[in-house]
């Protein structure tokens, strides 16, 4: 497989100050395969990969003595029974989450021996991390380099499947090119609102075409994260850990997909939820987008606290956790429409993220007008209207434009890429790939 963020781990390996590496990001959506397929290309036999997970022994000895990085290199070295050579041996840390006092050692490693090339993931590391922050524990703040690992995205999930060609044209904005290959965009942009971007999902179609094995392997995944919440996450939360992200498609199903606590059951009130909601949030299961107003710059700063909808990482376990038939992928463009949409809005939102973007939303003071995402520019605020399948009616956009007068709009939908005076249409299929593009010539 291709990962574009492969390509940021070579940026990290190129600095001349380089801090310790820690890929987040939620379970199986492919940290472990990145660290190995870094290792493979850029430290040939020159790789040591500890599993705290497999070593509890490591652990146990890390706990009991100094963190100091001539004391790790050596216990490292005899559990493995590899040589590290500073400078030139990347040693990658996995699972680390089993081994708080690992992670505090990375702000050593990065104060005394700089020069050691330093990977690290884990399952639920968020959760880690979160935990240290809070407790005021020794948390390397400023000492590591983090990086997010998103699901595959739609152009990653195309080269997955041999479809490069398509992917490719997309990169290079040839506009002629997609157009004319419109109905096999659609089809695969079809099949991936029902597989996702997890990897293992990814490489289930890739290998048997199969849309049932796909499924299979989702529920597993879904089976996998329920352990997950059982083993990791304080009994007195699990409860409503569970109820929250089962109750995600219920709430994306609404017109209005602004979250409801009182959905989750009468009576129930924000206060009661918010460390449930913080602990998926940190799992990185679960993405929440603030309603922002006034739309200014910086976002962050208007975020309506009281008002957000809640994702989850991946469009494709979203499929499956709401037993979305997969016959649908066959149903002209339905797949775009069901449940008012919250496919295609869930899968816009992880394309922008994982291009990079924090998206927000934004609705006026009366509620007659609704934006489903806002981004920040470099100069201004850019809003983008998504429309299932080829329906482009775009009022809440004009109601927005009228208001606020923004450089550039966007609106994205199956139809082809157009670009007009302040406003681009940007297929569905294409909108991750090309939106910073545009971003840029409109010069916002």
């Amino acid at each position: 497989m291709e990962r574009d963020c492969l390509k940021k781990i070579f940026d990290w390996n190129r600095k001349a100050v380089r801090k310790p590496l820690v890929l987040m990001g939620a379970r199986q959506v492919g940290k472990t395969w990145l660290m190995n397929e870094f290792a493979r290309q850029a430290y040939p036999r020159k790789t040591v990969f500890v599993n705290f997970m497999a070593m509890a022994d490591l652990s146990a000895a890390i706990a009991n003595t100094s963190l100091t990085p001539t004391n790790l290199l050596a216990l490292f070295q005899a559990a493995t029974g590899q040589k590290i050579i500073t400078g030139k041996t990347l040693l990658v840390l996995d699972e680390i989450q089993e081994c708080p006092k690992a992670l505090t050692a990375l702000k050593f490693f990065h104060e005394q021996l700089p020069e050691q090339a330093i990977m690290v993931a884990g399952s639920l590391l968020g959760l880690s991390m979160g935990h240290s922050e809070k407790q005021n524990s020794s948390f390397p703040v400023g000492q590591i380099e983090r990086l997010d690992i998103h699901p595959m995205t739609f152009l990653e999930f195309l080269s997955a499947v041999g479809k490069n060609g398509l992917a490719e044209a997309i990169k290079q904005g040839d506009w002629t090119t997609v157009g004319l290959l419109a109905t096999e965009y659609e089809t695969a942009l079809k099949n991936y609102l029902l597989i996702g971007g997890m990897p293992e999902a990814v490489a289930t179609f890739a290998d048997t075409n199969a849309l049932s094995e796909v499924r299979a392997k989702q529920l597993a995944i879904l089976s996998d994260y329920d352990d997950d919440f059982k083993k990791h996450a304080p009994i007195d939360l699990l409860g409503k850990i569970r109820l929250l992200w089962n109750n995600l498609p219920a709430q994306l199903a609404k017109e209005n997909k602004k979250f409801i606590y009182t959905a989750l059951r009468p009576g129930a009130r924000a206060r009661e939820y918010e460390t449930a909601l913080q602990w998926l949030d940190d799992a990185g299961m679960v993405q929440q987008i603030y309603r922002v107003s006034p739309p200014r710059l910086p976002l962050k700063s208007y975020r309506d606290f009281g008002a957000f909808k809640l994702y989850a990482h991946d469009v494709g376990l979203l499929a499956a956790m709401s037993a979305l038939p997969i016959r649908t992928v066959l149903d002209g463009n339905a797949l775009f429409t069901n449940f008012k949409g919250a496919l295609t809005e869930q899968f816009v939102l992880c394309e922008l993220s994982a291009a990079g973007f924090e998206p927000a939303y934004w609705t006026s003071d009366s509620g007659t007008a609704e934006l489903d995402f806002i981004i920040q520019g470099e100069t201004d605020v850019v809003p983008i209207e998504v429309k299932a399948a080829t329906n482009t009616k775009a009022k809440s956009l004009s109601i927005y434009r009228d208001a606020f007068h923004p450089v550039l709009s966007v609106k994205s939908s199956l139809k082809p890429y157009h670009a007009g005076e302040g406003i681009v249409n940007i297929p569905l299929y294409a909108l991750g790939a090309r939106l910073q593009a545009e971003i840029e010539a409109a010069g916002c």
